[in-house]
């Protein structure tokens, strides 16, 4: 059997648990709002932005994805009228992506819908085990 060092370990349980969680979650979301866990963090990161708009490149950034992947994954959310195509006051060869209302009212309720989930799925954490762990998870994170 090969040796795995704790380094290692920390990496195997951080990947499974984030698959468990995320397939919870992904299974919240789309039965009750339609959409999936990153299509979520699509409409977070754009109701959290300047004039709520971002450039795709950034937009994939942002999310862990190609900006192609994001592309793909925008065509169904406009189509829903969860976002839109809105040109850039700097670059008229470029394309912003803005949340629309109705995302934003996708987004304002699928929050509260993760918000619960999570409580559930950590709820074998007490408060200040929650607060060391975002601490460390801020502490590793990957840019």
């Amino acid at each position: 059997m090969e040796k795995v060092s704790k380094y290692a370990e920390v990496t195997k349980k951080l990947w499974i648990n984030n698959a468990f969680i995320s397939k919870k979650i992904e299974n919240n979301l789309g039965c009750i709002h339609g959409i999936g866990f990153t299509e979520y963090m699509v409409l977070h990161n754009l109701v959290n932005a300047p004039n709520k708009a971002l450039r795709r490149v950034d937009l994939a950034n942002s999310v862990g994805r190609t900006a192609s992947g994001v592309t793909r994954m925008l065509l169904p959310m406009e189509k829903l009228g969860l976002i839109e195509k809105e040109l850039s006051p700097r670059d008229a060869r470029a394309s912003l992506v803005k949340i629309t209302t109705v995302g934003e009212g996708i987004f304002k309720d699928a929050s509260i819908t993760l918000n619960q989930k999570s409580e559930q799925l950590l709820d074998r954490l007490d408060s200040e085990q929650i607060d060391i762990f975002l601490k460390l998870l801020n502490v590793i994170q990957v840019d």
